[in-house]
């Protein structure tokens, strides 16, 4: 589903995957990390996803009066605080999306799909 700002002079109408790809940068940006998992695991595997892929750890899901939740399926660096480095996704996938889109963000959910272990 897309989501549509109305502007005076007409509308305009952003698909899920343009914002998928915002918040999916925006997500990879973020310290702590690893990358961005496939929203569809089975059997407890995960996908780590490549660059061109990023917005298929992102589901996006509009409401009637065009605002967005995002959830977001991340792998993270092991021995980092998840809370912090979820605060930090979230306010910059916020801020991202809203300031490319100019769209109302009322949630961003996380889910830690995997963790990754560097030696």
């Amino acid at each position: 589903m897309s989501a549509i700002l109305q502007t005076k002079r007409g509308n305009i109408t952003y698909s899920d995957d343009y914002i998928g790809a915002i918040a999916g940068m925006a997500t990879t940006e973020c310290y702590g990390v690893v990358g961005m998992s496939s929203k569809k695991m089975t059997d407890g595997f995960v996908e780590l996803l490549g660059r061109e892929n990023l917005r298929r750890g992102v589901r996006i899901f509009t409401d009637q009066s065009n605002t967005l939740r995002i959830d977001l399926y991340i792998v993270v660096q092991y021995g980092i605080s998840i809370a912090a480095t979820s605060n930090s996704i979230i306010e910059t996938v916020r801020y991202h999306v809203e300031k490319a889109t100019g769209l109302n963000v009322r949630e961003v959910n996380i889910i830690v799909s995997g963790i990754r272990v560097h030696k």
